[in-house]
């Protein structure tokens, strides 16, 4: 197993920042999300949306974005905790700008983009089978949150239970590689020939390893919790939003309906969940009775000020790593 470095985490001189040509790929992807997402949106109901942001007003956005940094807060002290736990205590000043930059990424699939964290980690000698352990345990943690969550209203709808069922099997499965020490090394065994195919899958051995080092019982259950307060911040930013517009919904459902978009979005692996979140969640409260148009409205604006805005907040922390 690799080898953790000096816990001292000196930076490196030669710290690898991005490139010229590397960061314009990064900004122009992320732009045409964009582009894409806003104008599919607008197209749909712009005069909604724009109606919708004046009904919550400028408190409302601020509350909003406001429960969006909790989320964003809560997430990065796990994610602080993990790196700790595999002895890289990183200045959480330094640690928090690489975290905030992984989100440029985030509209990716299956939010793989923020592991570019990792890259960014290699000034501080945070080998990459540690950083991606670390970004594993985070998606690990994520999903094990948001199904909890959507147990909160469950039996308001339970249609749900195929989705769900997936989330359990994806934690199910994700906690077994993890904790199956005796597989893991069995496998390594295995690959006793020296091929580019063997090399990569030593590499994804090494990070499962590495995992289970941010699995221990008092990790996992500190982690979770911070994952619970961290998405039902955001689940509560979204029941705000429909209050402030005028829509009669218990709390306890809007808690289901965000969460339950937050894993069909992450099971339908596009990027940032797009799509697939958003389809659920105009679903759902229509199905509550909602007019079509204030769904998607609702819908659009909740997804600017917590997946959006997280993308805004990464660009700005990424710009400081380009050379």
């Amino acid at each position: 197993m690799i080898q953790d470095p000096n816990p001292s985490a000196q930076a490196s001189p030669q710290a690898p920042l991005l490139s010229g040509w590397r960061y314009r790929a990064v900004i122009y992807s992320v732009m045409m999300s964009a582009v894409a997402y806003l104008a599919i949106s607008l197209w749909t109901g712009w005069r909604e949306v724009s109606s919708a942001i004046v009904q919550v007003g400028a408190t409302g956005i601020l509350v909003a974005l406001s429960l969006s940094l909790v989320n964003y807060g809560l997430r990065f002290l796990r994610w602080q905790s993990y790196l700790e736990t595999m002895g890289h205590p990183v200045p959480w000043q330094a640690n928090l700008h690489i975290y905030l930059a992984g989100f440029a990424l985030t509209t990716t699939p299956g939010k793989t983009g923020e592991a570019l964290r990792g890259v960014l980690l290699k000034r501080w000698a945070v080998p990459y089978p540690h950083s991606f352990a670390a970004f594993f345990s985070e998606r690990l943690s994520d999903l094990v949150a948001i199904v909890l969550l959507t147990l909160i209203g469950l039996t308001l709808y339970p249609d749900a239970w195929p989705v769900i069922g997936l989330g359990v099997g994806g934690i199910a499965l994700g906690l077994s590689i993890v904790s199956n020490q005796r597989l893991l090394h069995r496998l390594e065994r295995g690959l006793s020939a020296n091929s580019k195919i063997n090399n990569l899958l030593r590499q994804v051995l090494q990070v499962a390893h590495q995992a289970r080092r941010c699995h221990k019982p008092r990790l996992l259950a500190s982690a979770t919790l911070l994952s619970l307060l961290a998405w039902f911040s955001e689940a509560l930013a979204f029941f705000l939003v429909l209050h402030w517009m005028g829509i009669d919904v218990s709390p306890f459902f809007a808690v289901f309906v965000y969460a339950l978009s937050m894993l069909a979005g992450a099971l339908s692996f596009m990027p940032g969940g797009l799509g697939g979140a958003e389809g659920v969640m105009v679903a759902l409260l229509i199905w509550k009775g909602m007019a079509s148009s204030d769904a998607v409205a609702a819908t659009v604006l909740i997804r600017l000020a917590t997946l959006w805005f997280a993308v805004i907040i990464g660009l700005f922390a990424l710009a400081k790593f380009r050379h």
